[in-house]
């Protein structure tokens, strides 16, 4: 711990010693104040020696107090040699469970990449054992489809072909019709113009 100024007031003596010793570090700091001088000066300003060697008491208890205060709340050197110390075993603890959390951490996230990376695979041989097994259902289907058309559409050449011979048919009957209906149409027109004829003669004849 720090010592605490010793503060030395004689009322006849030239000087009081001020010293302040701190054991952070081997300096010794040693601080003079004349107090003879400092009772004169408050003679001169119109005190007895009595009241100025009182006031110059009470500053000196005044000062030892304010010093006492100021050191009690600093650390020696050990402690902060000792403080530093547990804050390098600290550092090198943390440091080092970083270090392992690090390890631990790449070796989760390797295994969970070997993981990922077999799962894939394996998905990839799925897919393409079902690719395969649909083109060769699609092959198959197309197949059998082509072999249904190819049936159908000869199936529908023959009934083609019954219906244009029938049509044919139709047609040669039609046009027989058409040529016979000609015929008695004509016979018919020339009875027709005969019959006019006929009686056009005979009417000129009664006229004449």
């Amino acid at each position: 711990m720090l010592k605490a100024a010793a503060i030395q007031a004689r009322p006849y003596s030239n000087r009081v010693l001020f010293t302040r010793s701190f054991s952070t570090t081997n300096i010794r700091s040693d601080f003079h104040f004349d107090t003879h001088q400092f009772v004169q000066r408050l003679e001169r300003e119109g005190l007895n020696r009595a009241q100025a060697e009182g006031i110059m008491s009470a500053m000196a208890e005044v000062i030892d107090e304010s010093i006492r205060n100021m050191t009690s709340n600093m650390v020696t050197k050990a402690d902060q040699e000792k403080h530093h110390y547990t804050q390098q075993v600290d550092f090198a603890q943390a440091k080092s469970e970083l270090q392992l959390m690090e390890k631990n951490d790449l070796a989760m996230i390797k295994a969970e990449n070997d993981r990922l990376v077999n799962d894939i695979e394996k998905l990839k041989q799925r897919l393409r054992e079902e690719i395969t097994r649909t083109q060769a259902g699609v092959r198959l289907d197309l197949n059998l489809e082509k072999g249904r058309y190819r049936d159908e559409s000869s199936g529908k050449e023959l009934k083609l072909k019954e219906v244009e011979y029938k049509i044919e048919q139709e047609i040669a009957g039609l046009r027989t019709a058409i040529q016979a209906s000609k015929a008695t149409t004509l016979q018919y027109l020339v009875g027709i113009v005969t019959g006019c004829s006929a009686l056009l003669m005979a009417y000129l004849r009664f006229r004449a």
